[in-house]
């Protein structure tokens, strides 16, 4: 079997069973009841997208070091996967505040901050679909890439550093953070089918521009031909 059919059989059947866990095997919430379900995949769509806008900037900064393609297109993979698990998060988090704080959006710093986070990386693409030079376009959006991500280490401490709507930290916030053993070990479950995806996703789309770049460099030299065919052609008619 093809090693990425394999891998993204695995990765469906992972996010089967995640799902079927955070519906019904994770415990019932004492004051959310079933509206924290979607927790479990709110959460994940986060981490995946961190690590998703990670691996961009590190495409952008290797690409400015190196001049390699390839770097490029680890930093536009990246950055198209992370806006869209950032769309997940943003569109899963106002189906869960709504039940929870009666709201669907309020401009607290920790929303505040991902929307600025998800305009900026739509700029980076809209960015790259204006510029038509390979060499030129990886630049600028190397360069606008590594701005882009100034937003994200914002994103994570938006809401440790002043008082939001969100809660504090669930993990790593002090000493009565942290959930239900089962509900951690629901949640590590659902991170690994999330992130699972998002690999596939990466992976696939790196190939894509990959093969853009190949198709361009192969249309290129048929172009190239046709002109010395024509002028040849043209000589020998004078």
């Amino acid at each position: 079997m093809n090693r990425r059919v394999a891998s993204s059989l695995i990765v469906a059947g992972l996010m089967c069973i995640a799902g079927y866990a955070a519906l019904f095997i994770a415990p019932d919430e004492r004051t959310m009841h079933d509206a924290q379900r979607i927790f479990y995949f709110h959460v994940s769509s986060w981490v995946a997208m961190f690590v998703a806008f990670f691996v961009s900037v590190f495409g952008c900064f290797a690409y400015l070091t190196t001049r390699s393609q390839r770097y490029d297109w680890i930093g536009v993979a990246g950055a198209e996967v992370g806006l869209v698990c950032c769309t997940i998060g943003l569109i899963t988090g106002p189906l869960w505040g709504k039940p929870a704080w009666g709201i669907w959006w309020t401009w607290d710093p920790r929303l505040t901050t991902t929307f600025v986070l998800w305009l900026l990386y739509l700029a980076y693409l809209l960015l790259r679909s204006m510029v038509e030079e390979t060499e030129k376009r990886a630049r600028i959006s190397a360069v606008f890439g590594i701005f882009a991500f100034l937003d994200v280490p914002l994103v994570y401490v938006s809401n440790r550093f002043g008082r939001t709507q969100h809660p504090a930290p669930v993990f790593f916030g002090g000493p009565n953070a942290g959930v239900d053993p089962t509900m951690g070990k629901v949640l590590l479950l659902c991170l690994a089918a999330v992130v699972g995806v998002m690999t596939v996703l990466l992976l696939d789309r790196y190939r894509l521009e990959r093969l853009r770049y190949e198709v361009g460099l192969l249309t290129s030299v048929i172009e190239s031909r046709d002109l010395d065919k024509q002028s040849r052609t043209a000589r020998e008619r004078v």
